[in-house]
């Protein structure tokens, strides 16, 4: 199907003049924006964010006064479990598929469980490596993978933050009491 010249819009940019085409309005406005920062940050005269962690944590504080829901807050992974006690994943690998970071890596095994063709032997994300946007959990048919609202965790080598499957299903049983509704 070819595509009629009237279907065709064309857009004319609307021309400068040379006080604009200098940018200078922009920069002293962009100037304004800091510098009004800069004066409403000190003494509590504003609505700056600045919190001291770890003494005051973001769950704590107010929405208003900068702190999060964490009903909307993506923060460590982990591995769900069923109402059994098993891994829920059925190791479909739409996860590690849609991953932009390319951070989740499973091997899957033929499951020992009737209920499921396969399940993961192995299942592991590099914490380090996620860009945390959620892909993985929106993408999972069986709700296996979950974002929790954790953000402290905290590893002295890259090793300790590739986190394998047993440590994901830890999180999950340390976890699952702060899941929010």
């Amino acid at each position: 199907m070819a595509i009629r010249p009237e279907d065709i819009l064309h857009v004319k940019t609307p021309s400068m003049n040379r006080l604009e085409a200098a940018y200078l309005p922009e920069v002293i406005k962009g100037f304004g924006t800091t510098m009004r920062h800069f004066f409403t940050s000190f003494g509590g005269m504003g609505n700056s964010r600045t919190m001291s962690y770890p003494e005051e944590r973001r769950e704590n504080m107010k929405v208003e006064d900068g702190g999060m829901e964490l009903k909307n807050f993506r923060g460590f992974h982990r591995l769900n479990r069923d109402e059994k006690g098993r891994v829920k994943c059925v190791a479909c690998m739409m996860c590690p598929t849609i991953c932009p970071a390319k951070c989740i890596h499973i091997i899957a095994g033929e499951s020992p469980w009737d209920d499921r063709e396969k399940y993961p032997v192995k299942f592991e994300i590099d914490e380090l490596r996620c860009i945390y946007c959620g892909m993985c959990e929106e993408a999972c048919p069986v709700d296996a993978i979950e974002l929790t609202p954790e953000y402290d965790i905290v590893g002295l080598t890259r090793q300790e933050m590739i986190f394998d499957k047993e440590k994901l299903l830890h999180v999950y049983d340390v976890t699952i009491s702060k899941k929010p509704m």
